[in-house]
């Protein structure tokens, strides 16, 4: 045993994988039939479907809509072991692993650890701004979302009304323009039956984007139709800007504008999450492990990495590949297919990603996306669009209790415009940055 992991020693090579993201599951799951013993090491005993955590945070889905339990997705796999950990530490000679409940030994270890939000050492935005990357931060931003909406109702000063009425995202890439369609929708047609007595013209809604176009990395129709239809949707696009400093109350912008807001919703930017132990020469720009066209870590025979956390250089992706959930998938998938060959005494295969394209949907009926087939690209948007992205996004759920959920769910929500997980339970982001609060007191009302 090994440990106080207490995982028996099979007498099989030893796989390794922490992170159980996209690419961790994949490799998983492409090692079910291959004479090695897996070993899954993830601080959550689910996988989360990370593009939909939006629509948890704007009550469009319940969590359990998008995640899927390790031991449920990967139970009848043989060879497959879970253990509820964090990583802290590898020891590359020794080929062990330190973790919160002991050390692990391992053959091959995979390092799929993804990407945090980067707030560019701004510890001050850290700690008031709202993330967007796991489904704790999507329920705490639809809990204070509501609860800010609630102490609302209480306000009479105007300046701290909008203050709660009023929202902040930092970020044009697919998580701010879905994010900002979404809070659109819910402004037009969810909030004014809810809260009667606010007025939601008041609500303003603002998406800063540093660079001169939205959705960067898809194609310039794609940009514009977004831009268009964000627009047409009354949100607040400000291009080439930055936020210079959040406070918990106050934005400022670049420009030199200033946005009141309680609620700033950070997504701009990710950087790797690595673990200690591995020489500083293998991370390279983004806290990123460099690696080779086989995802072998530099310096190492016996470490990979999968995923966000992976820096592969190629003539086709200089800056590495995208960092989305496609690039992974397919680096876990081959993996598992070299891991078999080295065991076998065969060549590993190179990584050749296969761009799909991209999507994103910026609200009923209006999305964008860049699909190649038949050797073409193909630029869609309105409905069409919006139809492809809500069926990729439904069959790439890992499960099929899941994929029934959330079409269902969506469906419902379609048909009646209306997002019916309006509760507040768990954690709010305390409001930071004013000495104002609910002024009411005892006041007879």
């Amino acid at each position: 045993m090994d440990g106080l992991t207490k995982i028996d020693d099979l007498g099989q090579p030893r796989v390794v994988i922490v992170g159980g993201g996209f690419g961790g599951l994949a490799l998983a799951q492409s090692l079910a039939n291959v004479a090695v013993q897996v070993v899954l090491i993830d601080k959550h005993n689910y996988h989360a479907f990370q593009p939909l955590l939006y629509q948890v945070a704007t009550a469009g889905l319940a969590p359990d809509n998008i995640v899927a339990p390790f031991r449920k997705a990967l139970g009848k796999q043989k060879n497959f072991y879970f253990r509820l950990a964090e990583v802290q530490s590898i020891d590359a000679t020794a080929q062990v692993v330190e973790t919160t409940i002991g050390l692990l030994r391992y053959d091959y270890l995979v390092l799929a650890t993804g990407a945090t939000s980067n707030f560019f050492g701004d510890a001050v935005m850290e700690q008031n701004a709202i993330t967007l990357k796991s489904v704790s931060d999507a329920l705490e931003l639809r809990n204070t979302l509501l609860a800010n909406f609630e102490q609302a109702l209480q306000l009479g000063d105007q300046e701290q009304l909008n203050s709660l009425l009023d929202f902040v995202i930092v970020g044009g890439g697919p998580t701010g323009v879905e994010m900002a369609g979404a809070l659109s929708e819910l402004r037009a047609h969810v909030f004014p039956q809810d809260y009667r007595e606010l007025d939601f013209k008041q609500m303003d809604i603002h998406l800063v984007q540093s660079g001169p176009v939205l959705l960067k990395g898809m194609s310039a129709e794609a940009s514009a139709h977004s831009l268009a239809d964000l627009k047409s949707m009354g949100v607040q696009v400000w291009l080439d800007a930055r936020v210079k400093s959040y406070d918990g109350y106050t934005a400022t912008l670049s420009t030199g504008e200033q946005l009141i807001t309680r609620t700033l919703i950070w997504a701009a930017g990710v950087t790797g999450a690595p673990v200690a132990g591995l020489v500083p020469e293998c991370l390279g720009p983004g806290n990123r492990y460099l690696v080779d066209e086989h995802n072998r870590v530099a310096g190492y025979d016996n470490v990979f990495a999968l995923g966000d956390i992976a820096l592969m250089k190629t003539d086709d992706y200089p800056g590495g590949h995208p960092q989305v959930a496609q690039p992974a998938l397919q680096q876990g998938r081959l993996l598992g297919r070299n891991i078999a060959r080295l065991l076998g005494g065969e060549l590993m295969q190179p990584f050749r990603y296969d761009d799909k394209g991209s999507m994103a949907t910026i609200g009923r009926n209006r999305a964008v996306a860049d699909v190649k087939f038949f050797g073409r690209e193909w630029h869609l948007s309105g409905f069409l669009a919006w139809l492809a992205w809500s069926l990729v996004h439904v069959l790439a759920l890992v499960n099929y209790r899941s994929r029934i959920a959330v079409a269902f769910t969506w469906a419902w929500n379609y048909w009646s415009q209306d997002k019916g997980l309006r509760y507040i339970i768990g954690r709010i982001k305390p409001l930071l940055g004013s000495n104002v609060d609910t002024p009411a007191g005892k006041a007879i009302v």
